[in-house]
């Protein structure tokens, strides 16, 4: 099975030497790491950056299905860290498909740099990882989250969320936020129970193990 992923994953990938730096005819350069010698070029498409370039020291690989906002606030992440402990630096590219008021999409992609092509690891998605290991119940009074043997409970009185307004349950999903802090690829995912109320993050850290990265920890983190 991993080897059909990995041959799946390198024909989506296109490789072409090029001069690092240069322009590529109707590409913009939406971002780069100048100390990796990296740069991100994409397409302008319908207020979204599509059909991406990656262009690392000279040789540039095609990624022609992803998509990024425009705003500059939101510009693609380049990372270069070493998150596995294989002592060697893995590429992690992180776009922002959407954003709004309590609202942050992001997506992550990392590549393994050691060998002389460049290798996506697929990272298993945080909703995925949410649905099969967290429960949440929900009243007009409280709110539980269940992970694992680890219980949480919010009081939820002081929002006044009318009835109409209260879902079902803790939905998960309003900001999907990466980020490598001491080497880790971490993944906060908001929680909310209203359209308008969130009461906290779900906070997945990541470990490389079978070949790709899934979840090494868990953890319920309450807003304030």
């Amino acid at each position: 099975m991993s080897s059909f992923i990995g041959l799946t994953l390198a024909a989506l990938l296109w490789i072409q030497p090029i001069i690092a730096g240069a322009e590529i005819k109707g590409y913009e350069r939406v971002s780069g790491n100048d100390e990796e010698n990296i740069s991100l070029y994409a397409k302008k498409m319908d207020d979204l950056y599509r059909d991406f370039k990656i262009d690392i020291k000279g040789v540039m690989y095609s990624q022609p299905f992803w998509a990024s906002v425009t705003n500059p606030s939101y510009a693609p992440q380049i990372i270069c860290k070493d998150i596995n402990n294989d002592h060697k630096r893995e590429l992690i590219i992180v776009l922002t498909k959407g954003y709004g008021t309590g609202v942050l999409w992001e997506d992550v992609h990392v590549f393994d740099t050691s060998t002389t092509s460049l290798n996506e690891v697929i990272v298993d998605h945080p909703l995925a990882i949410i649905h099969k290991n967290v429960k949440t119940k929900l009243t007009p009074k409280e709110a539980n989250v269940i992970v694992g043997d680890k219980s949480y409970s919010v009081d939820i009185t002081p929002l006044k969320i009318k009835q109409q307004n209260l879902f079902d349950h803790v939905s998960f999903g309003s900001t999907i936020d990466y980020e490598v802090k001491d080497n880790q690829l971490t993944v906060n995912v908001g929680g909310q129970i209203s359209p308008a109320s969130s009461i906290g993050s779900i906070v997945i850290n990541y470990e490389y193990r079978d070949d790709m990265y899934q979840a090494k920890s868990i953890e319920f983190e309450p807003y304030q």
